[in-house]
């Protein structure tokens, strides 16, 4: 059997992206399982939500969104740290880049790991990677919760910390009088959930416990399709929390009696393959996934951080 190609590595194909209009002033940009971006009018400014790989990549979107709207950017929101989320932010130029607390710590603690790591899973994402000056740092943080007033009769955006999940710091952004919701990574649809920076037993129980609780009735989650209506955004809730819930059963079972991280790896992934493995970087993700669910059921709190050799290490390891 021929081996694997590393994570992302062999995904060169230009993935459609689609603009769409959510409501008066709210945008997304989704791309067949690519990471989603978006953006929402205040009355004299504009609040963009995530930031893409590179300044490249960001420009493009950028390009499509100044068809919509000319209104300056006064806010960039990161949902969290990951590379293909944040390493973009200097095309927006914007007034403001914010952040969880604990988001801007893991850039300091991480950041130049998780560049060089993401780059080389996923070097499609990567477009001019030359263009990316630095690392991205946060100049607003906070801890719970951010209300930003929209102006006229938009309402407010409410920027919150849930809990712990896709990693210690994910905000995500609502906008109640429209009830759309920014997920961010807490939240996949359609699309295979990355775990190698996670809080799996959190995650799958306080933290989407409280997204759910928003009753949103449009959800833009870190990948795939937009959801609509309330139904449909409590089922992607709920596939979110059953991929980590067969996780949590199907490791836990082997660390309990024992048995060694590859046989965590194979059990996981014939439980979740049938229901999840057509999804976009079901392959690539799994092994980072179980690798760091072993971690936290071994006692290990936080995060180990992934550097481009130990991810090298942990394929050969588990995805021959």
């Amino acid at each position: 059997m021929a081996k694997k190609p590393f994570a992302s590595s062999a995904d060169l194909d230009e993935k459609k992206q689609t603009l769409e209009v959510l409501a008066d002033g709210v945008y997304a940009l989704t791309a067949e399982g690519d990471p989603n971006i978006g953006a929402i009018e205040a009355e004299d400014f504009l609040i963009c939500f995530e930031a893409l790989a590179t300044p490249t990549a960001a420009r493009a979107w950028l390009a499509r969104l100044r068809e919509h709207t000319d209104k300056p950017i006064r806010y960039l929101v990161l949902s969290h740290y990951h590379a293909v989320r944040v390493l973009g932010a200097s095309a927006f130029d914007a007034d403001i880049v914010i952040a969880h607390e604990k988001t801007r710590a893991l850039i300091a603690e991480r950041g130049e790991q998780d560049w060089k790591s993401e780059f080389e899973r996923m070097p499609r994402l990567a477009k001019d990677a030359s263009s990316v000056p630095g690392l991205t740092w946060p100049t607003q943080t906070f801890a719970d919760r951010v209300t930003i007033d929209l102006g006229g009769d938009r309402g407010e955006l409410v920027l919150e910390h849930l809990g712990r999940g896709h990693t210690e710091g994910d905000i995500v952004a609502w906008l109640p009088r429209q009830r759309i919701l920014f997920a961010g990574d807490l939240v996949e649809a359609e699309a295979a959930l990355y775990t190698g920076d996670a809080f799996h037993r959190d995650w799958a129980g306080p933290t989407l416990d409280r997204v759910a609780a928003l009753g949103a009735d449009m959800l833009v989650g870190g990948r795939g399709p937009v959801t609509r209506g309330r139904a449909a955004v409590d089922a992607a809730i709920e596939q979110t929390r059953h991929f980590l819930r067969v996780m949590l059963q199907e490791v836990g079972a082997v660390h309990a009696r024992g048995g060694t991280l590859k046989e965590a790896f194979e059990a996981a992934h014939a439980a979740l393959a049938d229901r999840y493995g057509h999804w976009p970087i079901f392959e690539h993700c799994l092994p980072f996934d179980v690798s760091r669910l072993w971690d936290e059921l071994s006692g290990i709190e936080r995060p180990v951080i992934w550097t481009a050799e130990r991810d090298r290490e942990i394929w050969d390891l588990l995805q021959d």
